[in-house]
């Protein structure tokens, strides 16, 4: 007789989570946030997304981060790229791979580690070669030189601003209240 592994799958709990951190994100990132030109926008819309994965995996984090970013588009009337999706993605899936590092000690420093993947990879590269190679007029090279200058600014403030936000919830007790945090062994390897 085989035994059966452990099935492992979302409850309602969680799916219903989710879904409200999706929207809290469609709602940080198109009606709260500074936008002073086309290619940049100061918000705080990663928080949610990160929040996912941090609380319940990496699969959860990044389908939050795919859908919060697919309806947002649908709403701001800009349409939706699938290009641009990856790194609300890689935040939420980086905010489940680093849940076990942040469940001894959720720090400052532990958070803004955990943060630098999506920014670095995500946020700036990947976002900077996308948006060099679609929108800017010129060499590519040059476009991209251009994004990743500005872009390395605008993620390095939004960066402080999502680890602070992070911090100060875990400081504010609300995940342990909400049966959240810490990490149970059982919920550890969703």
């Amino acid at each position: 007789m085989q035994t059966q592994t452990k099935k492992q799958c979302m409850t309602t709990k969680t799916i219903a989570s989710c879904a409200l951190l999706a929207a809290l994100n469609i709602v940080l990132a198109r009606l709260i946030g500074l936008m002073p030109n086309a290619s940049s926008r100061f918000s705080i819309e990663a928080v949610p997304v990160f929040l996912a994965g941090m609380l319940f995996g990496p699969l959860a984090g990044g389908m939050v981060g795919f859908s919060a970013d697919f309806v947002g588009c649908l709403f701001s009337g800009l349409g939706y790229n699938p290009l641009f999706c990856v790194p609300p993605i890689l935040y939420g899936v980086f905010g489940g791979v680093f849940r076990r590092f942040l469940s001894g000690n959720v720090t400052i420093f532990r958070l803004l580690i955990s943060f630098l993947p999506p920014v670095v990879l995500g946020s700036i590269l990947y976002q900077s070669a996308t948006l060099s190679y679609i929108y800017f007029k010129g060499p590519f090279m040059e476009g991209l030189i251009y994004f990743l200058s500005t872009r390395s600014i605008q993620f390095a403030i939004t960066m402080l601003l999502d680890t602070v936000i992070i911090y100060i919830l875990f400081r504010s007790g609300i995940f342990e209240r909400l049966g959240y945090w810490p990490l149970k062994s059982a919920n550890a390897d969703q």
